[in-house]
Order: structure tokens, then sequence, then C-alpha cells
């Protein structure tokens, strides 16, 4: 039967003009009561698929007079899937760097400070010198004996002391210790303090050789021969 004619047949064409009014019947009431939007949502969707299905036109027939399928063909070739080739990965050239390394540093060589040298030894302190006199040249002899003293036979020791300056002169000469009690022991004692105090002194020297004064005593023995 030709789709053309069967789409022509007076049965069908009732219905859709029924299914059609109904659809603008209920649009006009959702229009006037507000419930339209719902309404169409609804209403829509079975009526657009139920049209579609209507108007779907139904599968040709299958072709008449088709050839036979052939007879013992041959099965498809099997699948073989191609070998695989090994590519071996081109050699990279190694990356050469040269890195510049700075010389070592010159070794510090540190030379030790050479000592010190001792300090010189402090020179040795001179002895004190005491002033003294040259009493052998200028000392009584016997003729400087008095006449008096002789025939008395005085005899003892009369003892000096001499006090001399820092220049070798003398400053001061005195009897500390008389020869007797007698006036011929008094007659030695002046005779020895004038004849020494005419001898030639010399001053003394402190520890730091400074030229100095000093007092010192001298004793005189007088004897008969």
């Amino acid at each position: 039967m030709d789709f053309a004619e069967s789409q022509r047949s007076p049965r069908k064409h009732p219905v859709g003009l029924m299914v059609v009014i109904v659809l603008h019947v209920l649009l006009g009431y959702a229009l006037v009561s507000g419930l339209a939007r719902r309404v169409v949502e609804v209403a829509i969707k079975p009526v657009e698929t139920k049209l579609i299905e209507e108007i779907k036109p139904p599968p040709p027939p299958p072709p008449e007079n088709l050839p036979p399928p052939p007879k013992n063909l041959p099965p498809p070739p099997a699948f073989v899937p191609p070998p695989e080739v090994q590519v071996a990965p081109q050699p990279v050239a190694p990356t050469i760097t040269t890195t510049t390394v700075a010389p070592p540093p010159a070794p510090v060589t540190i030379t030790p400070a050479a000592p010190a040298p001792p300090a010189p030894p402090a020179p040795p302190r001179a002895a004190a010198r005491p002033a003294i006199g040259n009493i052998s040249a200028c000392a009584p002899t016997g003729a400087d004996y008095p006449a008096a003293a002789t025939r008395a036979e005085a005899t003892g020791t009369t003892r000096i002391r001499f006090t001399v300056d820092a220049q070798g002169k003398l400053a001061k000469a005195e009897v500390v210790k008389a020869a007797g009690p007698s006036r011929e022991h008094k007659l030695l004692d002046r005779i020895a303090l004038d004849k020494l105090s005419g001898c030639v002194f010399k001053a003394g020297a402190d520890e730091n050789g400074q030229p100095t004064g000093g007092t010192f005593e001298v004793e005189y023995v007088w004897k008969l021969e």
C-alpha cells in the first residue's frame, strides 16, 4: 500500500480535529483562569508525543526478490598486528662542563716575633766609701814628745774625731778621748790634734758614686822609747 494513501485515510482526520479543538478549549480556559502556564506545561507533552506518534511513518517493508546469500564464503583473514620495531635511541653527546678552579692561596707563614733581648743586668752598686785621711804622713814623732811629759813619763792614747766635707776639706776636729787626766796628758792631746789636723783628707762617696762628706776617728798612742 502506498504511504501517501494511508495518510489520507478518512478515519484519522476526525480524531485529529477533535484533539485540536480540545487543545484550543483548554488553552483558552487556561488563559482566562490564569492557569495557562501550568496547564500548558502538563498538557503539551502528551499531545506532542501523541501527535508525533501519529505522524511518524511506519518503517518501509523489506525489499522483495533479494538475491540469496552467498554460500561457503571464506572466513575473513585474521588480524595480525604488525611486529614492533625497536628503535634504538640516538646517543646523546655528553655535555662537558669546564669549571675554572682558583689556585689555592699561598700558605701564610707567620714568623714569631723575636723575643726581646733580656735587659742588661743592673750594674752592681758600688759600696759606699767613707772619708779618710793620710794619717801616717802627718802623725807626731818622738821629736814632738813634750819634755815635761817625758819627765813625768806620761803615756796614753789620744782619740780624735775628724769631720770632712764633700770637697775633702777638714770641717771639724775634736778630742773625744784624752790620753790621761794630768796636765802632761793634756799637752799630748793638743800636740796630736794639731799635727793630725794638718793631714791630707779625702771625701767619701755614696752607693751611686757621688762624693759625700763623712766623719771618722783616729787614735794615736803615746809611748816612751
